[in-house]
């Protein structure tokens, strides 16, 4: 699917290192979206491996391989996905369309 989400360089970057270290058998980045956190939303982020998640819209930018749970599709459309170092934190950042609204922490959004 066009246009689901895509990848900043530095999103790319991180993604190749944290695969890089990843436990045997997983070879991809899976993006989903879980009920949770103040605002409703909560973005989630695991490992997986594309043979066993076939259902998964896969995406593979600048050697960066993602996989999004069907579930999350319509609260990923027309996102970007980025990577942010900042003085003490560093964490991948969701820049989303479909948000209305996000908690005080930005750990959570509303659609």
């Amino acid at each position: 699917m066009n246009n689901l989400i895509s990848l900043t360089s530095n999103a790319t970057d991180q993604i190749k290192r944290i695969m890089s270290n990843a436990p045997d058998g997983m070879d991809s980045l899976v993006i989903g979206v879980d009920k949770s956190g103040c605002s409703g939303y909560s973005y989630k982020l695991d490992f997986g491996n594309s043979s066993n998640l076939k259902d998964f819209e896969a995406i593979d930018q600048d050697g960066a391989k993602i996989l999004i749970d069907p579930k999350a599709t319509m609260y990923l459309l027309g996102s970007t996905m980025d990577y942010r170092k900042e003085k003490l934190a560093s964490r991948f950042v969701f820049e989303n369309p479909n948000e209305k609204s996000t908690c005080g922490c930005g750990e959570s959004f509303s659609i």
